[in-house]
């Protein structure tokens, strides 16, 4: 993933997430049980949390050029944005439980592509 493409990914993440998170708060409170309603709050959390991520690996790759394993990383945490998040909205809109199995690959992904960035960054102090 290219720089700009990930800076574009991590602001349409927010703003679907700000959205997300106004919908829920307005359009579904009186609409799902609190349950569900803490998982769609969930989803919201680690959308933005790891929207915020993808800009910082945004600025990262324009700061440390010839950094792969950053673009790798931006990559996995799009992929773990859309199946750990995308995967509570729907559980929380339609009840459907399997998809709690789904989500931990989406936390996976994420647990990965900060392995990724810590790694990265381990690498560029170890050669300074």
């Amino acid at each position: 993933m290219k720089q700009t493409t990930c800076i574009v990914f991590a602001a349409l993440n927010m703003l679907v997430a700000v959205a997300a998170g106004a919908f829920g708060a307005h359009g579904l409170k009186t609409v799902l049980s609190v349950d569900m309603l803490t998982i769609w709050q969930t989803a919201v959390h680690y959308q933005m949390v790891h929207a915020l991520g993808l800009f910082g690996l945004g600025i990262l790759m324009a700061q440390w050029s010839g950094a792969r394993l950053l673009a790798r990383a931006a990559v996995l945490m799009l992929v773990g944005i859309v199946i750990f998040s995308g995967s509570l909205y729907v559980l929380a809109l339609t009840g459907i439980t399997w998809l709690g199995a789904i989500t931990p690959i989406g936390g996976l992904a994420f647990l990965l592509s900060w392995s990724m960035l810590a790694w990265c960054a381990y690498r560029r102090q170890s050669s300074n």
